[in-house]
C-alpha cells in the first residue's frame, strides 16, 4: 500500500485505500478524485487560474484504476471553460466543468470576507468515527475540530492531508482544498449515521484566492429536508481568512 491517494500507471491513476469513503469498502471519498480531476485540468492551464470546478457523480467511484479525459468547451480571451471526464475502464463515474482565468493585475478595494477562524493550533484533534475500515480516507486526513459540535448540523473543523495525491508530488493549492471540500457535509450531517446515508450527488467548489499553507478550513451546515434530500453549504478558509465556499446536492436515505 503506498502513502498517496492514487499511483500513476501510464496514462490511468490507480486508487488506493487511502481513497475510501464511509459507505462502502470499494467505493472512494469524493475529494481525492475531485482533487485528481483538478490536478489534471492544472497541467493544461498554461497560466490560467483555476478558480471553480463543478463535478457531478455520476455513480460510485470505485477504487480501482481511473483514467481523466478533458476536452475543452470554450476558450474565450479571459475565460476557458474545460469539460472533465473521470472513467472507470469504459465507465464514466464523474464528469465536471472547470472554469479557469487568465490572470491580470487590476487595482481593487480590500473587501472584508469574514472572521478567520480559530486556528488549527487552538483546535481539537478529530477523528470521525463512522469510517469502518483501518484504512481510509479519514485515516489519511488530520483533522481538528474548530468550533461547533460534529453532527449538530452547523460545524468549522480544520483538515489537512497526511499523504499525497500522487507519490512524491507536491498537491497545488487547489487540490489541497478539494481534498478536503468534500467532507462539509460529512462534520455537519445532522442524520444518525447508522440509520441513514447521506450521500452527496454533486460537488461545486468556488475559491476567490488561492490557499495558503496545508490547513483547508470548513465552516459547514446542512440543511436538510423530510422529502429526502437538502443541502450542505460549506465557507472554506485557509489560516489567513475565507478563500471561497462549496456546496453539495445531499441525498438522504434510510438504511435497510
Amino acid at each position: 500500500m503506498s502513502d498517496a491517494f492514487f499511483l500513476p500507471d501510464g496514462d490511468r491513476f490507480v486508487a488506493t485505500e487511502h481513497t475510501r469513503g464511509p459507505w462502502s469498502r470499494e467505493h472512494q471519498h469524493g475529494g481525492p478524485p475531485a482533487a485528481l480531476m483538478a490536478r489534471v485540468v492544472e497541467a493544461g492551464a498554461e497560466g490560467l487560474a483555476l478558480t471553480r470546478l463543478s463535478v457531478d457523480f455520476l455513480r460510485p467511484v470505485p477504487i480501482a484504476p481511473l483514467t481523466v479525459r478533458t476536452e475543452t468547451l470554450r476558450a474565450g480571451r479571459r475565460v476557458r471553460r474545460v469539460l472533465v471526464r473521470l472513467a472507470a475502464g469504459d465507465d464514466v463515474v464523474a464528469h465536471a466543468v472547470a472554469l479557469l482565468v487568465r490572470p491580470g493585475k487590476v487595482e481593487t478595494p480590500e473587501v472584508d470576507a469574514g472572521e478567520p477562524l480559530p486556528s488549527p493550533d487552538v483546535s481539537e484533534p478529530f477523528e470521525i468515527p463512522f469510517f469502518r475500515d483501518v484504512v481510509h480516507y479519514g485515516a489519511a486526513m488530520e483533522m481538528r475540530i474548530a468550533c461547533g459540535r460534529f453532527g449538530s448540523g452547523r460545524v468549522a473543523a480544520w483538515m489537512r492531508q497526511r499523504v499525497p495525491l500522487l507519490p512524491g508530488e507536491a498537491p497545488s493549492p487547489l487540490q489541497r482544498v478539494l481534498v478536503a471540500a468534500d467532507s462539509g457535509s460529512g462534520f455537519s450531517f445532522v442524520v444518525d449515521p447508522q440509520r441513514v446515508t447521506f450521500l452527496n450527488a454533486d460537488l461545486a467548489v468556488h475559491v476567490h484566492r488561492p490557499l495558503e499553507g496545508d490547513w483547508v478550513g470548513l465552516d459547514a451546515v446542512t440543511i436538510p429536508d423530510p422529502r429526502g434530500f437538502g443541502l450542505a453549504e460549506t465557507h472554506l478558509h485557509d489560516t489567513r481568512g475565507p478563500i471561497g465556499r462549496a456546496l453539495q446536492s445531499l441525498v438522504f436515505e434510510a438504511r435497510p
